[in-house]
């Protein structure tokens, strides 16, 4: 069974438009979207929160067929500046060579363009990094267990990760048993384009991977979900200060039309629309 098809149907019937990766966008599981993996820098450091995906990934076949209820996430923080590109490159790299195998080689000439990173950047600082996040993403651990009982299922969002600097080849292996959270239903179009408009903005970008995995006509959100999703360590008040710039970001860039909101002492966001063309004279 393969990983990452290179095109996945939007509807269960395999009819209409299909979610694909390209160089302009990313096929991306939305519940990573959601859920605070991918997260701004965190200056006093890299040690990142548990995160409980119970709720949101419990309904994946793995943890029915297993009787699975408490699913955790744990490992170091992944950034937006580096990783997020890694694991885009990762997706990429799957959905092109991972029809007959969970297991793929391609040389880090390829890897880095899928990651959208150019050639002549290339040098060894870069290839370091890359490695180093390969290195993280490797580290990142999903642990499926039932409460009361002994047993767990532990995995990871990749499971082998290898950069061979002899051959100068990537090697990475996916863990099967995950297929289903890339599915349909799990799925949200990435356009890399309001990613590539946000250099160093990673408050933003991270906004913006949570918002676009959400549904057309999403609920109101709060301060709090934001927070949660941004996985920031400051004071509230300052996260709050960075979550409204960083909408005042997404809309400048033409991404977000929105309004703010009280209910009682939360602030609430209310989406009224989502442009990943961006503004339209870039259409």
């Amino acid at each position: 069974m393969y990983f990452f098809p290179d095109a996945i149907p939007d509807s269960d019937e395999g009819e209409g438009k299909t979610l694909t990766v390209t160089s302009n966008s990313s096929v991306q599981p939305a519940a990573l979207m959601r859920l605070g993996i991918f997260v701004p820098t965190n200056k006093s450091g890299d040690a990142g929160d548990a995160i409980d995906a119970s709720e949101i990934l419990s309904s994946l076949e793995l943890s029915r067929s297993e009787g699975y209820t408490k699913i955790i996430i744990t490992g170091p923080r992944l950034n937006l500046s580096t990783d997020l590109k890694v694991w885009m490159g990762i997706i990429h790299a799957f959905s092109k060579y991972g029809i007959a195998s969970n297991a793929i080689t391609l040389s880090f000439h390829e890897f880095a363009g899928l990651c959208q990173i150019p050639s002549k950047r290339l040098d060894s600082r870069l290839r370091g990094n890359i490695r180093d996040s390969l290195t993280r993403i490797r580290g990142k651990t999903i642990t499926l267990s039932t409460i009361g009982s002994k047993g767990a299922y532990v995995t990871g969002l990749l499971k082998t990760g290898r950069f061979n600097s002899d051959e100068d080849t990537i090697e990475l292996e996916a863990d099967s048993k995950l297929w289903e959270l890339y599915r349909a239903d799990y799925l949200t179009l990435l356009r890399k384009k309001p990613l590539n408009a946000l250099p160093r903005q990673e408050a933003a970008q991270a906004l913006y991977t949570y918002l676009a995995s959400l549904p057309e006509r999403p609920a109101d959100i709060s301060f709090t979900r934001l927070r949660a999703r941004l996985m920031l360590t400051n004071r509230i008040s300052d996260q709050n200060k960075v979550i409204r710039a960083a909408l005042e970001k997404l809309k400048s860039i033409g991404y977000l039309d929105y309004l703010l909101k009280k209910e009682g002492r939360e602030t609430m966001v209310r989406v009224l629309s989502r442009n990943p063309a961006l503004k339209p004279g870039d259409l």
